[in-house]
């Protein structure tokens, strides 16, 4: 099972409404998946340590946990950074240079798909068409829509995040 590369970082309030919501679920039967979506909306993804307390409380096996968290792709094994970023790879992106783009998210950012950096300012996510094919290749950051960008812009859109964090901070 592959992991986040952060440290997970819960808290032990968090773990405590886990583990009352798990109680309240248990008896109902079928409650993995609304124990996983309420673990999803507390933490904003599941962590293998979630995963385990899920198992653990619902008295299934992990490997249960796991397969339900990684068919559905409203759960998320990653944590989210701040600046969410989307790199569209369908197929009008595609053939308009969206591949290079991508390459050069995961070289300057240090992450791949799915991933977050080390400081939480940034994820990662290859998606599939945004609605935007007329403005192939297209990137998004937290809802923000660039199109027609090139491999060449990315460092400039990534710098308006950054240097929003910097002023927020400064």
């Amino acid at each position: 099972m592959k992991g986040s590369n952060l440290p997970f970082q819960g808290t032990v309030e968090q773990e405590r409404q886990l583990r009352d919501k798990l109680a309240e679920l248990k008896p109902q039967g079928g409650a993995l998946m609304p124990a996983l979506q309420y673990a999803q909306e507390l933490y904003g993804y599941l962590p293998y340590e979630v995963q385990k307390i899920i198992a653990d409380e619902l008295n299934v096996t992990l490997s249960d946990v796991y397969g339900v968290a990684t068919f559905y792709s409203q759960f998320s094994l990653f944590p989210k950074g701040k600046y969410q970023i989307g790199i569209c790879l369908g197929t009008a992106c595609y053939v308009n240079g969206s591949g290079e783009i991508y390459d050069k998210l995961r070289n300057v950012l240090g992450i791949e798909s799915g991933e977050c950096t080390l400081d939480r300012m940034f994820s990662l996510d290859a998606t599939r068409c945004v609605g935007c094919c007329g403005m192939a290749p297209v990137m998004t950051v937290n809802g923000d829509v660039y199109g027609k960008v090139k491999a060449d812009d990315v460092e400039e859109i990534l710098s308006k995040y950054s240097a929003k964090e910097n002023k927020n901070n400064g």
